[in-house]
């Protein structure tokens, strides 16, 4: 079945994880994705771990269904070869340092002579312009300028985030940026420039601690695994020392709860909790209450009594779990994807879709498509040769 992007070409100078997660989404759906990497080592991201049989565990993720051209467009052949592809290519996407591709003469006032309908994404920490333009960004350091670290951790203890979630924020906005621009060129036959900033793309996940902190009011309070303004909402201990994760969003919800699951219904009307407010201001109380009576339980006695009535819940799993998960494997999730070392199981992207099936292709070796790429743009072998041929100095 056709894909809603084939007949798409993607070339990416792209690094790590927000440009890469971009346009792995965009060859999920059928692009063609030619990613740009320096000779020899290749995206600085295979190097990240070995964990994936002897590969990087993010590039592994992220990576795969793309072709790699192995280049040093420091060089001027192979800086010819960039130019040729990207006078037919339909986007561009990088995420090199901060006037890197723009020094390269390809930023999008230079492309868009030569190729009108090409699409330019740049991916950055900060934006193309103001005072933090030419600052090095990395994800960690842009949770903390966002203010994520002070709104996550406990109440002792910022912390990150576990996965590198401005990284990701910026790659999904540069992913649906890039699909709407695609769209707007099959009405208006041009190309457009877009900027994508990973601090603004987490301002835009962090609107709600915002807002919560409007004209100077208190922001919320790091609060670990539990929610910072609505209780009880996060995990609790049960008898058996396995912990049980849920959540209250209404009223009927905590009414049911105390009848149902602590099967203590006077507390629903208890003065400390008989609204959200209150109990949020009394939570050491009320948490006391709540595992006074789960001690009596296992956890899978307290998840039996909160799926009877309804209230959500979910266990807390570790990465065996997910890796396990029975709900991915009923809903047959998982496919087999090629790597240098051998197949690996791999997720299917989010979203089911009745008209087409995702692309799920090979994660390619350092330069295992240059020689093809070169070729079909009219390269002799000697030209080729001569390209492939890694330099020292280079960078891709």
């Amino acid at each position: 079945m056709p894909r809603p992007l084939d007949g798409i070409t993607v070339v990416s100078l792209e690094h790590a994880v927000a440009a890469p997660f971009c346009t792995r989404q965009l060859a999920d759906l059928g692009a063609r994705v030619i990613k740009v990497e320096r000779p020899g080592s290749g995206d600085f991201a295979r190097g990240y771990d070995q964990r994936v049989r002897g590969q990087s565990s993010h590039f592994t993720w992220i990576n795969r269904s793309k072709e790699s051209l192995a280049l040093d467009v420091k060089q001027p052949q192979a800086k010819a070869a960039l130019m040729q592809l990207l006078k037919t290519a339909d986007v561009l996407v990088q995420n090199l340092a901060p006037g890197a591709a723009a020094r390269m003469g390809l930023s999008y006032e230079a492309l868009k002579e030569h190729n009108p309908r090409l699409i330019v994404c740049d991916i950055s920490g900060y934006g193309a312009d103001g005072p933090y333009r030419d600052k090095k960004a990395y994800d960690l350091l842009i949770q903390s300028e966002a203010g994520f670290l002070s709104v996550t951790g406990t109440p002792e203890t910022p912390s990150k985030s576990g996965i590198s979630v401005a990284d990701i924020a910026a790659g999904m906005y540069a992913y649906s940026n890039i699909l709407s621009a695609l769209l707007l060129r099959a009405r208006t036959g041009e190309g457009s420039h877009i900027d994508v900033s990973m601090l603004e793309a987490m301002g835009e996940w962090m609107g709600y601690p915002m807002y919560y902190a409007f004209d100077g009011a208190p922001p919320p309070p790091r609060t670990g695994a539990s929610h910072a303004s609505i209780y009880p909402y996060g995990p609790f201990t049960a008898g058996d020392g396995a912990t049980v994760m849920l959540g209250l969003q209404n009223e009927r919800e905590w009414k049911t709860f105390c009848d149902a699951v602590l099967q203590r219904p006077e507390v629903a009307t208890d003065a400390r909790f008989c609204s959200n407010a209150q109990r949020n201001q009394h939570r050491s109380e009320l948490q006391a209450l709540i595992l006074e009576v789960f001690a009596a339980l296992t956890a899978a006695q307290v998840v039996e009594r909160l799926d009877a009535a309804a209230i959500a819940n979910a266990r807390v799993n570790d990465m065996a779990g997910l890796w396990a998960h029975p709900q991915l494997k009923a809903r047959q999730r998982w496919r087999s994807v090629g790597t240098p070392a051998g197949e690996v199981p791999a997720l299917l992207p989010p979203g089911v879709n009745s008209a087409f099936e995702y692309r799920m292709d090979a994660v390619p070796a350092v330069g295992q498509h240059t020689a093809a790429i070169l070729a079909a743009l009219g390269w002799t072998d000697g030209q080729i040769d001569e390209v492939i041929t890694p330099s020292p100095s280079g960078e891709g």
